[in-house]
């Protein structure tokens, strides 16, 4: 998870920092942040409307031009042919519904998360495609 954290903090959005890495056998074998597409001005320098608009979270998303840690993390693997079936997924955030359909499809069998994120279709989905989702620190249970 520090590896995901740290990640993170190259990503220059100005709503959320998320970072994420693809890991098989304690081997890192990619990672990603949240950014605009390769060759875009980043959000700070006017990259994407939704990061200057007020939008609320989870609103807007199809005004937002960046890809997602966990997008970025499948894309570099696949860009610099690197196969990650099998592999877990460490991200600061929960996975919504586009990172997890691209979850399934990438054949990665374990997410562990930092922050929740208010998608229960995305969790539903990942549940249904039996990838175990953990969340960590665990969250301990209410008294």
């Amino acid at each position: 998870m520090n590896l995901a954290h740290l990640a993170a903090t190259r990503s220059t959005c100005l709503r959320r920092q998320v970072g994420a890495v693809i890991v098989n056998d304690r081997m890192v074998l990619s990672t990603g942040y949240n950014e605009t597409p390769r060759g875009r001005p980043n959000c700070g320098d006017g990259g994407c409307d939704r990061c200057r608009s007020g939008a609320a979270p989870g609103t807007a998303l199809d005004t937002c031009l960046c890809l997602h840690a966990e997008q970025n993390a499948i894309i570099q693997a696949a860009y610099h042919g690197v196969r990650i079936p099998g592999a877990t997924l460490y991200c600061t955030h929960q996975p919504c519904l586009t990172c997890a359909k691209m979850i399934v499809n990438a054949g990665l069998v374990r997410i562990v998360y930092g922050a929740s994120y208010p998608d229960s279709v995305a969790e539903r989905l990942l549940q249904d495609a039996a990838i175990d989702l953990a969340r960590y620190p665990p969250v301990p249970p209410k008294d």
